[in-house]
């Protein structure tokens, strides 16, 4: 048996413990750091955008076009930070983007006009998509070596920074000026960089067993199928239409609770809380879903979950049935978009996170105008049943794509010495030796 499947059993540092699986988890440990860093960041930036507004004297359409500049900022470089991923390695891009994302906190409470304002929010936006792609990148390559579906962790740890920052944020926002406050956080993120970065970078991305000398850490073939695009595709239509569900939230669930069901602000107001606390809770049993469900099964029933929550939350005529909606759907979608980003990573390495972020990223952009103008047309209940109608959809996509072949299947193609052919012929026999049940990349179960 392979000693990186002991990671579990062996006790790290004890008598007959592995030393790489005590590296791995020192690995696993500063990525999460990551991950949880970028969330306390952008977080912190989020809670201070009203004080921004007054202090440029931006109107409400001023603003929403200065935040443009965060979104195109994150498209523009995710589409570009697969190929540097490839190039310089995925811990290297992980690190310059924290760096860069923790400078950039400082730039906001400098500008004293919408356009200048714009203008920085591309170099924030630029870090912000940059150390997203990287760190997903990362994130794919350890679980191959752990050969353990842990994406969902990384993705609380995002959840959980996020909310500690959110939070932080506004408990200081009464006593600190918005400067006073963005310049902490660049230091508080450099300081975390300096301190887990030597250790993230001290790790070479870990290829699965049998295959060195990877630069990114992923084993992909060097000339993609167009079966294998398609996929990567597929799993980026799934992540678009669930981060469609998760703006949708974030801007209309605390207005549809006030308006059409007349609750009290700080009620309404907890609305969300209560949607991205089940998120997180559902991201920290993901690792324990896949493992007992399968891939297939739980995009399928996560995204069935979120739909049948929504439609309540939407349609629901009293406030508490409502709450309990919002809840469920954030427990259902929960693990979607992380596993579509890793699925979409472990086929085509740093491109296909890339392609993936990008289109989930393009979903979260599109939810709140969408159900902008949807409201306008129809009503605003009317509106959020297409956040359901999303997440049905994504667990269609799932379903139907459930016999779809993974790169391991194209060796055919590329030669029995392609990496993704012996990669999976690997895990298969070792999860065949173990009587494992697969995490298989195509989610047969």
């Amino acid at each position: 048996m392979p000693l990186l499947n002991k990671l579990r059993t062996a006790v790290p540092g004890g008598p007959g413990g592995n030393p790489a699986s005590v590296s791995l988890s020192r690995l696993r440990t500063a990525l999460t750091v990551f991950f949880a860093l970028d969330g306390f960041l952008f977080a912190g930036w989020v809670v201070r955008i009203p004080a921004i507004k007054e202090q440029t004297g931006s109107s409400a359409s001023d603003l929403g076009l200065a935040l443009l500049g965060v979104s195109a900022g994150a498209v523009i470089t995710m589409t570009l930070t697969g190929r540097l991923c490839r190039r310089l390695g995925s811990h290297a891009v992980t690190v310059g983007s924290a760096v860069l994302l923790s400078l950039s906190m400082a730039l906001p409470p400098l500008t004293h006009s919408a356009l200048a304002l714009g203008l920085v929010l591309l170099v924030f936006g630029a870090a912000y998509g940059g150390i997203n792609v990287a760190m997903n990148s990362a994130a794919v390559d350890l679980i191959a070596a752990l050969r353990r579906p842990v994406m969902p962790s990384f993705h609380a740890a995002f959840s959980l920074g996020g909310m500690l920052g959110a939070g932080l944020g506004g408990l200081v926002a009464g006593g600190l000026s918005p400067t006073s406050h963005l310049l902490a956080l660049t230091v508080l993120g450099l300081l975390v960089t300096a301190l887990a970065g030597p250790a993230l970078m001290a790790h070479r991305p870990p290829a699965p067993e049998g295959e060195e000398g990877v630069v990114s850490g992923t084993s992909v073939p060097a000339r993609l199928t167009g079966r294998t695009r398609n996929l990567v595709l597929l799993f980026g239509v799934i992540a678009l239409c669930t981060a469609y569900g998760e703006g949708a939230m974030a801007d209309w669930s605390a207005l549809h609770l006030e308006h059409d069901l007349h609750a009290h602000p700080g009620v309404a107001a907890a609305g969300y809380s209560l949607f991205a606390l089940a998120m997180t809770a559902g991201r920290l049993t993901g690792t324990l879903l896949l493992e007992r469900l399968g891939l297939t099964r739980t995009l399928v029933a996560g995204g069935a979950t979120a739909a049948a929550g929504m439609l309540l939350g939407a349609l629901a005529p009293t406030v508490w049935l409502a709450l309990l909606g919002f809840t469920v759907a954030g427990l259902g979608l929960a693990n979607i978009f992380p596993v579509a980003v890793g699925r979409a990573g472990a086929l085509a390495g740093p491109g296909g996170v890339a392609a993936a972020s990008t289109l989930g990223y393009g979903g979260m952009l599109l939810g709140p105008p969408a159900i902008g103008f949807l409201a306008d047309w129809f009503s605003l209940p009317v509106a959020l049943t297409t956040v359901a109608a999303l997440a049905a959809g994504a667990a269609l996509i799932a379903f139907c794509a459930r016999h779809a072949s993974a790169p391991g299947t194209e060796v055919a193609r590329h030669g029995p010495g392609s990496g993704s052919g012996r990669v999976a012929s690997a895990v298969g026999r070792v999860r065949a030796r173990r009587g494992e049940r697969a995490v298989s990349p195509s989610a047969a179960e």
